[in-house]
C-alpha cells in the first residue's frame, strides 16, 4: 500500500510496528537472541493476525542490513536464505500486501526514514512496539515515539534481546520513563488496547 491509497484513518488511532523481525540474526549475538525472538515472533504474529482483522494498519520497521539499495522484497529474501539463522522467524512472519515497510538506516524507527510522515497519514496516535533487540531499537524507538506524544504499549511477550536481563530492563525504562503499557498480550489483548483511553 501507498500513502496515496490511505484514505481511512487507523481504527482507534493505532498503528503496530514490527521492529527489526525481518532479520538473519547473523551477527555476534544472533544466537543468543534466537529463542527469546522466536517466541516474540510467534506472538507478533498471532497479533498481527488480530490487527489486520481490526483493520489495524502494521508497519514493518526495519534494518536494511547495509543493502542500501535494497527494498522490501529484496530484504526479506536476504534474511529468509537457506542456512540464515534467523529464517524461521522471517518466515513467520512475512510482511503482506498490504502492510507498511519503512527501512531504517539507524536504530531508531524514526530516524531518517518516512515513518514521521507516514504515521500522521495513518491517523495513528497510539503505537504498539514490537521485535528486536529490546534494549536497542525498540527502546530508540519508544524514545522517539514517546518524544512525539504517541501513547506506547510494548508487550512484554513481544519483544526480545540477547540477554533477558536486558529485555526486563528496556521495559522497565519504557514503562517509567516514557509511560509505556508493557502488559503482555496475555493480559492486555489487542482489542481492550484500542478501547482503552482512547484520545478524543
Amino acid at each position: 500500500m501507498t500513502l496515496a491509497e490511505i484514505s481511512d484513518p487507523a481504527p482507534c488511532h493505532t498503528a503496530l510496528l514490527i521492529i527489526d523481525m525481518i532479520n538473519d540474526l547473523e551477527f555476534a549475538d544472533g544466537s543468543a537472541m534466537f529463542a527469546d525472538a522466536q517466541r516474540a515472533g510467534e506472538k507478533i504474529a498471532v497479533l498481527c493476525e488480530s490487527a489486520r482483522g481490526l483493520g489495524v494498519p502494521v508497519v514493518y520497521v526495519n534494518d536494511n542490513y547495509g543493502q542500501w539499495h535494497s527494498e522490501r522484497s529484496l530484504i526479506v529474501e536476504h534474511c529468509s536464505r537457506e542456512g540464515a539463522l534467523g529464517r524461521p522467524i522471517v518466515n513467520l512472519l512475512k510482511p503482506d500486501q498490504d502492510d507498511f515497510f519503512v527501512i531504517k538506516p539507524q536504530f531508531s524507527g524514526f530516524y531518517s526514514t518516512n515513518l514521521p510522515a507516514l504515521l500522521p497519514r495513518l491517523g495513528a496516535q497510539r503505537l504498539i512496539l514490537t521485535g528486536v533487540a529490546a534494549d536497542v531499537c525498540v527502546l530508540f524507538t519508544a524514545a522517539d515515539a514517546h518524544m512525539r506524544e504517541y501513547e506506547i504499549w510494548v508487550p512484554s511477550d513481544c519483544v526480545a534481546s540477547s540477554d533477558p536481563q536486558r529485555t526486563r530492563w528496556a521495559l522497565e525504562i519504557m514503562r517509567s520513563s516514557m509511560q509505556a503499557e508493557t502488559n503482555a498480550t496475555d493480559q492486555l489483548g489487542l482489542a481492550q488496547w484500542l478501547v482503552q483511553d482512547r484520545p478524543s
